[in-house]
């Protein structure tokens, strides 16, 4: 079965056959970075591998690069990961977190697409929506896999990595951190507050209606719009606190039927990594 959507409801999941599609747990905390896996412990999807932000998601031993709180992983260390849990090409991939899909989930979805792999979607709500409509859940370790032989290879159209191409032609920034963050009002994560100058901001909690699953295609491009303007959404590049709920907003575009927008990987906390560049306020 090939998704062809950004997006797939638990009923939808749960009538899947089993090993027809790999699911992947994304959870994670940042200001706990074990308690997600514990949690998969205690209670997951059946069939659900883990995956860690820090360590399968991100290459944190590249911080020091100018690329933010969590670069990229390189293509091959993403292979190994995918290798890892037995994923072949061809095969969909559902991903999750807690509730929204606002940190691993996306993340992991939009990975994939940077590689080249389409058939994947983010569980519109999460587990949360999964244990509300009473699926089955599953304790412990995950079922062990047989290691597959994977190698992509990432689309760099994607993805934008160079600080100095912003503001020369490179696109218009969508921010997608809390308002506050973005005004410099607070900054509890990185060392300095604001934004680049710039940058509109579009903060990620308002793409989810009251019960935590996406907002209707409709009114999302309506939102968009309403903040866009003119902008074409090939000409949009989403940024955040360090590139993973930036990932939010872009599943929320492609969701909305706002094609092509692009990703600024390193985003606040790779910006500020050189003082010298401008920090704008309010």
């Amino acid at each position: 079965m090939t998704l062809l959507t950004t997006l797939i409801d638990p009923a939808t999941l749960s009538a899947m056959a089993p090993g027809e599609v790999l699911i992947v747990d994304c959870n994670f905390d940042l200001a706990d970075p074990g308690k997600g896996e514990r949690e998969f412990r205690l209670g997951h999807i059946p069939g659900a591998v883990y995956a860690n932000l820090d360590h399968d998601l991100s290459d944190l031993s590249r911080q020091h690069e100018g690329l933010g709180r969590h670069p990229l992983p390189l293509e091959t260390a993403f292979s190994a990961v995918l290798s890892r849990w037995g994923w072949r090409t061809g095969t969909p991939v559902v991903s999750y977190d807690a509730g929204s899909g606002a940190l691993t989930a996306a993340r992991l979805w939009w990975l994939l697409r940077l590689a080249g792999v389409r058939d994947v979607a983010v569980l519109d709500g999460g587990f949360a929506a999964w244990k509300k409509a009473g699926l089955p859940v599953e304790e412990g370790e995950p079922a062990a896999r047989a290691a597959t032989e994977v190698a992509l290879h990432y689309d760099e159209t994607q993805v934008l990595t160079d600080h100095a191409a912003l503001g020369q032609g490179s696109g218009q920034l969508l921010d997608a951190r809390a308002a506050p963050r973005y005004r410099g009002d607070v900054e509890p994560l990185d060392r300095v507050g604001g934004h680049v100058p710039g940058a509109l901001n579009r903060p990620f909690p308002d793409n989810l209606a009251d019960d935590g699953r996406f907002k209707p295609a409709a009114q999302l491009r309506a939102e968009f719009s309403a903040v866009l303007g003119d902008t074409k959404p090939a000409d949009v590049v989403h940024m955040c606190g360090s590139g993973v709920t930036a990932c939010h907003n872009l599943l929320a575009m492609e969701h909305a039927g706002l094609h092509g927008s692009r990703l600024y990987a390193p985003s606040w906390s790779g910006w500020i990594s050189d003082a010298s560049r401008p920090v704008a306020k309010g």
